[in-house]
């Protein structure tokens, strides 16, 4: 074996345990996307390591590599992923709702303007700067829900998808463009004073559609048997 060969084994694994520490300490969320020159540079090498690197964590299932993606981080283990987001839909629905009667002019009008920068975002993706905007247009909308306690609970399953992934939409970009126009419906149902049920169901149907269309995206198989939330 050559000096040569011997250094770039040796830079790959730095970089190989470099990332994986980083996945390990959630630094690399699931979904983060690993940008091989970004990295390289970070490491002061070339990306061929780099490279090398990532199919060593790819062939241990902690990286996934997408076809017009690249490469990002798996989701290991998403049990409690898909428990948070099916709790999460009845309850940030059930909170949208008690508060829409609550929401004022200005309200609502933030949340159009939260929505036209997630709309700005779709040119160019960024589906953690997509997910903050996500956060915020739905907090303010539920944010006027007088149940304290669910906004506890709506905020702590937030908190929790925080540390399960980077981002929903690292896995299935083509929902971010639904969501938006989603968002817009669920504003126009809270504007015209429609009743309490149907804001909730809308809001509900909004936050499962995102878990239905991850589950379609990484579990085929076990998609057709998704309740109805």
């Amino acid at each position: 074996m050559t000096d040569t060969t011997q250094t770039a084994r040796s830079k790959s694994q730095q970089a190989y345990h470099w990332i994986k520490e980083r996945i390990a300490d959630q630094v690399f969320t699931p979904g983060y996307r690993l940008v091989l020159g970004t990295i390289a540079t970070d490491l002061d090498m070339s990306v061929v390591p780099v490279r090398e690197a990532i199919r060593q964590l790819e062939a241990e299932g902690l990286v996934t590599f997408e076809r017009n993606v690249g490469a990002r981080v798996s989701m290991v283990d998403d049990t409690q992923y898909r428990f948070s987001m099916q709790s999460l839909s009845i309850l940030e629905g059930a909170a949208t709702a008690l508060a829409a009667r609550r929401l004022t002019a200005d309200d609502l009008r933030d949340a159009r303007r939260i929505n036209e920068l997630m709309i700005e975002t779709l040119a160019h993706f960024d589906p953690r700067a997509f997910t903050r905007l996500n956060q915020e247009f739905h907090a303010t909308l539920f944010a006027r829900c007088p149940n304290p306690r669910m906004l506890e609970l709506v905020e702590a399953e937030w908190a929790r998808l925080g540390h399960l992934r980077d981002s929903t939409f690292s896995f299935v970009p083509g929902r971010a463009q639904e969501s938006v126009h989603e968002h817009e419906n669920i504003v126009r149902l809270i504007e015209r004073g429609a009743p309490l049920g149907e804001i909730e169901k809308a809001a509900r149907r909004h936050r499962s559609a995102t878990l239905d269309a991850y589950m379609i995206h990484e579990h085929p198989d076990e998609a057709l048997g998704l309740p109805a939330f």
